[in-house]
């Protein structure tokens, strides 16, 4: 028995360690207003109860993160945009619309365009969370659960800063607004915990671009967390692009909270990080919704990228899709774990589920794993996972027309994953994006 309490004692002093390390804030500090401690505090307690997943937890059985862990990680400075060289090439100068950018976690003016428009309120949190505690406190931290999720806990306990968005009743913001959370390099390796909160109100339509990114090589962990409330009628069109550094570690976590006949559609664009975890949730909580969850992810090297899915149908009459595509080349290993559930009063649901993955070494692996947990009886539901390589025939109709060999393969994969780039909707990023998928062909061709 003693030795169990022992052992029990040093693991708390070590999750209590890594807290304040990791975080370099007190959840019990007073700064800010009375109704953040008690939510701070309590992710705090009870991250240093849970700690950190294992091998033995079945969501993360095919994602080591002992490299994240041994990594002596400290809380990122507060850089400014001119400490951040690089920064310049995740912008989207092309692009009409607003933007607002933190680095390591930190919003910067100078860097944002914000504007003003009716209906529109665009802010960062560490203002707001005093300015606009009526339009934040019921949302904040209310849908993204810390009780088991060690990563969303260190989150929440260090809320200070992050991109808060609300669109009024019957409002449509016809301008995209990019979100860039951009990380630098320290003297140690930095953690930064971005927080955002987008609440779209009834009737209301939005379109936003959330990034990721950091400078060349810079060892880091960005642990995200993203909260999105979809109000009756709403429609919101959200992409995520991570492309960090290849040394950072990125932990991600969506969470959608839909009201009845919205409409939310998410593209995942994963590149970069040298392990990258996703967590995409939504909870269908009212009739008439459609919930889209789409993705793409390339690795190569020893990359890892895990993607989680989870949508909760919880009333009728609802539909979800959900399209992942991976392309692994080298030694790098990919994850994909869906899952559907169909409650009781969840008649009438149609959810559809697929998984695709392109292999283009003999090295490169994926665990996939789609489910469905149904407990209604009038519903369309279908999952499914295709694994393999490039098409034989394919190349050769391609080489009989005096295509290289090297030219061919890398016109196959690009055809592959443009069928996601070809949704995104917003001109800029889409353009972005094939840019950086050529490119990142061009380099697979180089090194192979």
């Amino acid at each position: 028995m003693n030795g169990e309490l022992t052992l029990a004692n040093e693991t708390v002093e070590k999750n209590t360690e890594v807290l304040s390390r990791w975080t370099g804030t007190n959840p019990d500090q007073s700064d800010g207003p009375a109704w953040l401690y008690p939510l701070r505090r309590e992710a705090g307690s009870r991250f240093i109860q849970i700690g950190f997943p294992d091998r033995h937890d079945e969501e993360w059985r095919f994602t080591p993160i002992a490299p994240l862990i041994d990594t002596q990680f400290v809380a990122a400075a507060q850089n400014s945009a001119a400490e951040a060289p690089g920064i310049g090439n995740f912008l989207f100068p092309e692009m009409e619309g607003y933007q607002i950018v933190f680095v390591n976690g930190i919003f910067q003016p100078g860097l944002s365009t914000i504007g003003t428009e009716a209906g529109l309120h665009i802010s960062n949190l560490a203002h707001d969370i005093n300015a606009e505690a009526a339009l934040i406190e019921p949302h904040l931290g209310r849908y993204a659960a810390f009780d088991s999720q060690a990563f969303v806990a260190l989150n929440t306990a260090a809320i200070a800063d992050g991109a808060f968005i609300h669109v009024s009743r019957n409002t449509n913001v016809e301008l995209p607004i990019h979100l860039l959370y951009f990380s630098t390099a320290g003297d140690a390796p930095t953690t930064s915990h971005p927080r955002t909160l987008i609440v779209a109100d009834e009737g209301s339509s939005v379109t936003i671009v959330e990034s990721y990114a950091g400078q060349t090589d810079a060892v880091y962990l960005t642990n995200a967390v993203t909260e999105i409330v979809v109000g009756a009628n709403a429609n919101i069109d959200h992409y995520k692009l991570q492309r960090e550094s290849g040394n950072a570690f990125h932990v991600a976590t969506l969470q959608v909270q839909h009201d009845r006949d919205s409409v939310f559609s998410t593209h995942a664009i994963n590149l970069g990080s040298r392990i990258a975890r996703n967590d995409s949730n939504a909870v269908l909580g009212a009739s008439g919704i459609e919930c889209t969850l789409n993705g793409l992810y390339m690795g190569r090297g020893n990359q890892l990228i895990d993607n989680h899915t989870y949508i909760d149908h919880a009333m009728p009459h609802c539909a979800s899709h959900e399209i992942y595509k991976g392309i692994l080349d080298g030694q790098a290993r990919g994850v994909f774990n869906g899952k559907i559930l169909v409650r009781q009063d969840a008649q009438k649901t149609d959810a559809k589920q697929t998984n695709k993955t392109l292999l283009l070494s003999d090295d490169a692996q994926i665990n996939t794993k789609p489910q469905l947990e149904i407990y209604a009886d009038d519903v369309k539901c279908t999952h499914g996972a295709t694994v393999g390589q490039l098409s034989a025939e394919a190349l050769f109709y391609l080489r009989a027309r005096g295509i290289p060999v090297a030219e061919a393969r890398d016109l196959l994969t690009y055809a592959f994953a443009a069928d996601i780039v070809s949704r995104i909707k917003v001109e800029a990023v889409r353009h972005q994006l094939d840019l950086a998928l050529l490119q990142e062909r061009a380099i697979e061709g180089i090194e192979s």
